[in-house]
């Protein structure tokens, strides 16, 4: 098996100190530069050792020609549309393109018709999937039928022994259905005790994941993904991720008060990959079926922070750091200048950034190629299973080469795109489906722009033969006085005529109103649905009509946000659980509870959900139905009813445990009460007559005096 340490060689020793009687020898500051330079150059040689190994050669030469098949793959069409649509948010040509307008004298006017729609699309989405906050756009739930265990389940089998033996001793046999029904019922009470517990450790289970998943920055890494889906051909997630990250922690004194200190610690994090910085194999379909390289921009700093993280190699890490000096190491591509082209930044080139470039592959290699690599057979039984491997390459260095952890062979990324095409790793942009709308927009308006230059005042044609010596005739201004000479071939003709060009205003807004209207069509997102006008004729003029195709537009957004809880939201947060289950020991969570996405479901639920729940609680409150719900359940009701207001809910209503204990007062209260009247009712009646009733006394300790019966006569 492909270990960390097989694959990157070995790991510095720690260094010892001399002492004598215990205390710390001196040495001269030349001897200590000396043997740090030998530990450096030693750290070096074996790094140097590790990084020529045929294994790690031949793993280096792989990755590169993964990679050079890939960029060739991506570059000439998808990132040139990825590349386009950045500009286009920004509402900027193509420097192409713009030379082509200003080559004719036109207008750079941009109308920004996609910029627009991304933002109505990320508000809609934005709404449903983070919203304010206190709501998740996923769950976890047991599963319908939960696995009974099975010492509860014998259990139940002897106590039910138990009783058909006593009733055949007490000679009333029980017949097979009355057994079966016995058994039937007895499952159906263990099994809704089961479904009790679930939901508790549900209820655990969630709030686990939602606390590292909060602490892990994955709902700033969702909203950057919806950024990135708006724009890019596919928007990416990763995570969860182990870092080891800088924390504040309250460490208690010697004088018995805590000061904050800082501490390095593991911590699991979710962030958005850029759709730029991904290279998929060209017959990817999926971010899992073939090999996937992620170029990352690392600093200096980046890179030491993984020095002592399990599976990266320290020696090759301080032997890159050595190497690259300040000049960096770049994987130059025209891309990152045609990118801070189009993003208005400085390129690096001219920043002369010391960033330095790594190659993080994902493939799955044989284990033929495994064995030529030089694995044993014991760690490589069978030459046609396939492995998959994790490796990072920082110009010739391989920094980390590890199998991958996940029991299923994953790998930590979840992709999604607007309009998904079956089969296909890119897909289409919202940018690709407005794309030719918005280019006739603009064209459009780019007419209109100079048309309205041109129609604003009237054009003047000038006999230059006629005009006076020295005279300006590009200066015109009211009651200029002209001065003109006569016609030598005695002409008629005026020296200066003035015409007004037409003007076709009308016929070009009305092809731009047109292609912004087609825009709506094809992209599913009209005005109205971000609140603007549009939506004003037809049916859109009544307030029945314009919910209608309110919700008619709402399937397009619906059908996305379905399309972001199959392929993000639920395989995500599923990883987050299941490694929580494998890692995590001090857990303990369930192993058969079921993550539910539930984002497209909640743009419905969230409109009717509050009306639906006050109608239920107004409907239920009354004896009768109190009856049949209990107690339990109306405090159940009320419990969902204060969670949709953001309020503690254990301070306005009653958890299940202190419920309970009131029930049980009530009922020991009532029974109370009637063991009195019962022992009231018991006691013998008062002879007639006036005077105290024997034995009983009013609450204030007074006796009880009888004065209405009838008195006997002496």
């Amino acid at each position: 098996m492909l270990t960390p340490t097989q694959a990157t060689g070995l790991t510095l020793p720690k260094p010892q100190q001399a002492t004598i009687n215990g205390l710390m020898t001196a040495k001269p500051l030349s001897t200590l530069l000396a043997e740090e330079a030998a530990a450096k150059q030693a750290s070096f040689n074996r790094a140097s050792e590790a990084n020529n190994a045929p294994l790690i050669t031949s793993l280096a030469g792989h990755i590169r020609h993964i990679w050079s098949i890939a960029k060739q793959a991506k570059e000439p069409t998808v990132e040139r549309d990825m590349l386009a649509a950045v500009r286009a948010r920004r509402g900027e040509y193509s420097p192409e393109k713009l030379a082509r307008i200003k080559e004719q004298g036109g207008s750079d006017i941009y109308m920004m018709i996609f910029a627009t729609k991304a933002r109505q699309f990320k508000a809609l989405l934005v709404d449903v999937l983070i919203g304010d906050g206190t709501d998740k756009p996923w769950t976890i739930a047991p599963t319908p039928n939960p696995e009974l265990p099975q010492e509860e389940v014998q259990k139940l089998l002897m106590a039910l022994q138990e009783r058909v033996a006593q009733a055949e001793m007490a000679m009333q046999p029980m017949s097979v259905d009355d057994i079966a029904q016995m058994m039937r019922d007895a499952k159906d009470t263990l099994t809704r005790r089961e479904m009790d517990a679930a939901r508790r450790e549900a209820e655990r289970a969630e709030r686990m994941i939602e606390d590292d998943m909060v602490q892990g920055g994955f709902m700033e890494a969702l909203d950057q993904f919806i950024d990135d889906l708006t724009v890019f051909k596919t928007a990416f997630i990763k995570g969860p991720i182990v870092r080891m990250e800088n924390a504040l922690k309250w460490v208690p004194g010697p004088d018995g008060t805590s000061s904050p200190t800082p501490v390095r610690q593991q911590k699991l994090v979710w962030e958005r990959v850029d759709p730029l910085m991904m290279y998929p194999a060209p017959w990817a379909r999926t971010v899992n079926d073939a090999p996937l390289i992620e170029r990352h921009r690392l600093s200096r700093a980046d890179l030491g922070a993984m020095i002592g993280v399990d599976g990266y190699s320290e020696d090759a890490i301080r032997a890159v750091l050595d190497a690259h000096g300040s000049g960096g190491l770049h994987e130059w591509l025209n891309v990152d200048v045609e990118r801070t082209t189009a993003e208005s930044r400085e390129s690096d080139a001219a920043s002369q950034s010391d960033l330095i470039d790594a190659l993080q592959f994902w493939g799955s290699v044989s284990g033929k190629m495994l064995r030529e690599w030089g694995l044993t057979e014991e760690e490589v039984t069978d030459e046609a299973t396939e492995y998959e491997v994790e490796a990072w390459l920082i110009g010739g260095w391989v920094v980390k080469a590890v199998l991958n952890p996940d029991p299923l062979l994953r790998r930590p990324y979840y992709a999604d795109g607007f309009s998904r095409i079956p089969g296909a790793f890119w897909n289409n942009s919202l940018y690709d489906v407005v794309r030719d709308h918005e280019d006739m927009c603009n064209a459009a308006a780019r007419a209109l722009s100079s048309n309205l230059g041109i129609s604003s005042g009237p054009q003047v044609v000038v006999n230059i033969d006629r005009v006076a010596a020295g005279e300006d005739i590009t200066e015109l201004y009211p009651w200029k006085i002209h001065q003109v000479t006569s016609d030598p071939m005695g002409g008629a003709a005026p020296p200066i005529t003035f015409f007004q060009p037409s003007s076709n205003v009308s016929e070009l807004m009305t092809v731009f109103e047109r292609f912004s209207q087609l825009a709506d069509e094809v992209s599913g997102i009209p005005k109205y649905m971000a609140g603007l006008s549009g939506g004003e004729g037809g049916a859109g003029r009544t307030a029945s009509g314009m919910s209608m195709m309110v919700t008619a537009a709402g399937k397009q957004i619906k059908n996305s946000l379905s399309s972001i809880d199959i392929h993000v939201l639920g395989p995500a947060v599923e990883r987050a659980y299941q490694w929580k289950l494998q890692y995590d020991q001090t857990a303990k969570l369930r192993g058969d509870l079921n993550v539910r996405a539930r984002g497209a479901l909640s743009l419905v639920a969230k409109e009717t959900a509050n009306v639906r729940l006050n109608e239920f609680l107004a409907a239920t409150g009354n004896p009768i139905d109190m009856q049949i719900i209990g107690m339990g359940g109306r405090a159940e009701l009320l419990r969902h009813a204060v969670r949709r207001l953001d309020i503690n809910t254990d301070k306005v209503v009653p958890s299940e445990t202190e419920m309970k204990a009131q029930v049980m007062a009530q009922q020991q209260m009532a029974m109370q009460q009637q063991a009195m009247m019962q022992q009231q009712q018991g006691q013998p009646q008062q002879p007639q007559g006036g005077g105290n009733v024997s034995g009983q006394e009013l609450m204030d300790g007074a006796p009880v005096v009888d004065n209405f019966s009838p008195t006997p006569s002496p």
